[in-house]
């Protein structure tokens, strides 16, 4: 085994969206476990939009990443050192390792894989963003049958599942993707039953008419995933007592667009409409994980519920399919590949 381990650090603290200098590539001593921790060396890491916020120093649902600290994040790996629980070498396991090549966790907060599934699914379908769909779409969606769900950032690894689960209950499902490719796959690959390409649209005028002809009986659910002009256009067409699950604001997290202007507009809407509309964090459901597990794995390992994977090789390319990430450049689940 090396004598070394590398990691990505957050180098200096984004203005707007990040850049490459915004990161750097550290070489340090490998680590070794203390009693009740395992060693692990990363295999795969998964790259998620919520980790753009963890580089901004604020007030936030979770810690943010220190200057020279590594990037925050969920790998999966194989136990190199076990020193407690029932553990053992070679066993694969999932927990919060960061953007880096090994990583040193305390047994609980290691979670074996399921040998019969690919692990890079703990990461997607099986991971934080499927049970994000899943929570999400029950506990705040609440959908019922013959209602229309949009979705936004549809073909990512929770829009996904969410138009698939809500197409498996009997609504009419309308995706809102980036791109003529995106679109062909929400309705190829996820069973939507349309999609519509926001960027054919210059503003939320036009692109609202686009979501109305999909949508002829209004929408009951809109899955918030984006903000900005999909938001603006999707809002007025919602239904009285619909709901709004807020999972995130993609297009906002650069911080460049002042929205304060629309909040008047925004909160006259969410009255008259006596809409639902529900900010949620995933970590106070950790408790309904193993539930999720329960329903979601067999559909996964039987293939009725799809999923995509991006997949950037090494490390050191971690930052620029992050970027890339947000921007809108993935089509599936963006996954870094660290090692075999």
């Amino acid at each position: 085994m090396s004598s070394q381990m590398q990691r990505i650090a957050l180098a200096r603290r984004p203005s707007g969206h990040p850049v490459s200098e915004d990161f750097a590539l550290k070489a340090d001593p490998m680590p070794a476990p203390a009693d009740g921790e395992v060693l692990i060396e990363v295999t795969q890491l998964s790259l998620d939009p919520y980790m753009r916020g963890r580089m901004d120093d604020v007030k936030s649902y979770a810690p943010s990443v220190q200057i020279d600290g590594t990037m925050t994040g969920q790998g999966v790996g194989r136990v190199i050192e076990a020193r407690g629980g029932d553990f053992t070498p070679g066993d694969m396991v999932t927990g919060m390792t960061g953007w880096a090549s090994h990583a040193v966790l305390p047994v609980s907060e290691v979670r074996r894989l399921d040998a019969a599934l690919p692990p890079s699914t703990a990461l997607g379908v099986l991971g934080m963003p499927g049970f994000t769909a899943w929570t999400g779409l029950r506990e705040y969606g609440r959908p019922k049958a013959g209602e229309t769900l949009v979705v936004a950032a549809a073909t990512g690894p929770v829009g996904s599942l969410v138009g698939q689960l809500a197409k498996a209950a009997g609504l009419r499902t309308v995706a809102i993707a980036g791109g003529a490719e995106k679109c062909r796959l929400a309705i190829e690959t996820f069973g939507f039953d349309a999609a519509i390409d926001h960027r054919a649209f210059d503003d939320a005028s036009a692109l609202r008419k686009a979501i109305a002809a999909e949508a002829p009986d209004g929408i009951d659910i809109y899955w918030e995933n984006v903000g900005g002009k999909v938001l603006e256009a999707v809002l007025p067409l919602m239904n009285t007592h619909g709901r709004i699950p807020i999972c995130g604001a993609i297009s906002w997290y650069g911080g460049t667009e002042d929205c304060a202007d629309r909040l008047p507009g925004v909160w006259r809407s969410i009255l008259v409409k006596r809409l639902s509309v529900n900010g949620f964090i995933i970590f106070d459901h950790w408790a309904n994980f193993p539930a999720f597990l329960q329903e979601v794995s067999p559909k996964v390992a039987a293939g009725e519920l799809v999923f995509l994977e991006d997949v950037a090789e090494g490390l050191e390319n971690a930052p620029g399919a992050f970027m890339a990430m947000l921007k809108g450049g993935n089509t599936g689940k963006q996954i870094v590949k660290v090692a075999d």
